[in-house]
């Protein structure tokens, strides 16, 4: 049969193949332990630790756990984090050599329930919770096409609770990643290693959110605690109270 297509998520899928398979790329990328990577640091990113710190992010409501949604965990460094601090977390990640790898770091870290791994594509899995205080996601959006930026904002709407927080951070503009206009990575059939954003242009994506703050990552010395590269923008945004 050619003619397949019936709805929205039929076309996505088609456009999703004109891109290589982001699972087998980023297995291989975690398979490689040894490797010196900066995301490979088992520590919690800096503008994370930030907002808590601040007070930026006070999601918790009373009697009860702060839940949180990781989206593309990686190797669990922020959702680690915030089991540490007593939220229910759960995390997704396409890769199951990073989700291993993961919950081999969590069992070392021994933060009480830890939490809860997920192997999927953030866009099919099916979360324990519908809705979500915080949704924090450290390089998965720059690492989609252009076309699943429509699935996340429909994600976003679909997990982010009333008054709930939405963190995020992405290459940045003239710092790294690719800066072609969305309609060349298609003739091109590459995302170019991950796409860069300036903070204007993820106001208008995620315009629907109160902008907290959109700045670039801190850098952090080797022996910090933190992590921190400064070729990340960070933003943090805040669902409104009443939908």
């Amino acid at each position: 049969m050619n003619r397949t297509i019936r709805t929205a998520e039929d076309v996505l899928t088609l456009l999703d193949k004109l891109f290589p398979s982001a699972e087998a790329f980023w297995d291989r990328f975690y398979a490689d332990r040894p490797a010196d990577r900066p995301f490979f640091a088992p520590k919690p990113d800096e503008n994370l630790a930030s907002y808590l710190d601040r007070g930026l992010v006070s999601p918790a409501p009373t009697g009860a756990p702060a839940r949180a949604l990781d989206l593309g965990c990686g190797l669990g460094r922020n959702a680690i984090h915030l089991a540490s601090l007593g939220f229910d977390v759960d995390a997704v990640d396409i890769s199951s050599t990073a989700v291993d790898w993961a919950e081999e770091r969590a069992r070392e870290a021994d933060v009480g329930a830890g939490p809860r791994f997920h192997r999927a594509s953030i866009f099919d899995i099916e979360l324990p919770h519908p809705q979500y205080d915080l949704v924090y996601d450290s390089g998965c959006l720059h690492h989609l096409p252009p076309h699943r930026r429509v699935s996340y904002l429909a994600l976003l709407d679909r997990v982010l609770a009333p008054g709930g927080y939405f963190g995020v951070t992405v290459f940045a503009a003239g710092a790294m990643g690719s800066e072609r206009p969305d309609a060349e990575l298609y003739r091109l059939g590459s995302l170019e290693g991950g796409l860069a954003y300036s903070p204007d242009e993820l106001r208008l994506l995620f315009r629907d959110f109160e902008p907290l703050e959109v700045r670039p990552m801190a850098a952090q010395a080797p022996d910090s605690a933190l992590f921190g590269v400064p070729f990340l923008l960070t933003a943090l945004f805040q669902r409104t109270a009443s939908l």
